[in-house]
């Protein structure tokens, strides 16, 4: 991944430094994706085209967080998957019990719309409007049940955190 000035991306090493921090602190990180055809997730998971990921070292195997992509093996209802995430499709890395983390801005250019099983193409959900193109500082705070007070960990169809820009 390289800029328009011809530098490395700083996401990548901004998501091994988030990632390092919640591990260091004992915190569940996760990562917030918006899926196109070029994100390899089960499909049966993403909502309104994303999905949030547990990347800790407890629920994946193999973990390899890289330049261009972030790739491991992790269980869904028992089934062992393959998962690969290109980086410019992460949206934010946070923890999970804290709702710190930092949020990314997706490139206009990088949207492209998913596709489900049968091929057809379904309507791209279309971002918030960013200030700039640079990585946005944010702080996800996580949709708490009114009964709870821990956020729960996101299942299909249940809460899952909000994205609050901090400018």
């Amino acid at each position: 991944m390289t800029s328009a000035s011809g530098t490395t991306s700083t996401r990548p090493y901004l998501i091994r430094a988030l990632y390092e921090w919640c591990t260091d602190n004992g915190l569940t990180p996760y990562v917030a994706v918006r899926v196109d055809d070029t994100v390899r997730v089960p499909r049966e998971y993403v909502k309104d085209g994303e999905i949030v990921l547990n990347i800790s070292m407890d629920a994946t195997s193999a973990l390899k967080l890289g330049n261009d992509y972030i790739e491991f093996k992790a269980r869904f209802a028992g089934v062992a998957r393959d998962i690969m995430v290109p980086l410019n499709r992460v949206m934010a890395i946070y923890a999970r019990e804290s709702g710190q983390g930092m949020a990314f801005a997706l490139d206009e250019d990088e949207q492209t719309p998913m596709t489900d099983e049968v091929g057809s193409v379904g309507l791209p959900v279309e971002p918030e409007p960013v200030a700039s193109p640079a990585t946005v500082l944010s702080s996800v705070v996580p949709v708490r049940d009114e009964g709870g007070d821990e956020p729960e960990p996101p299942r299909p169809g249940g809460t899952r955190p909000a994205l609050k820009r901090v400018k």
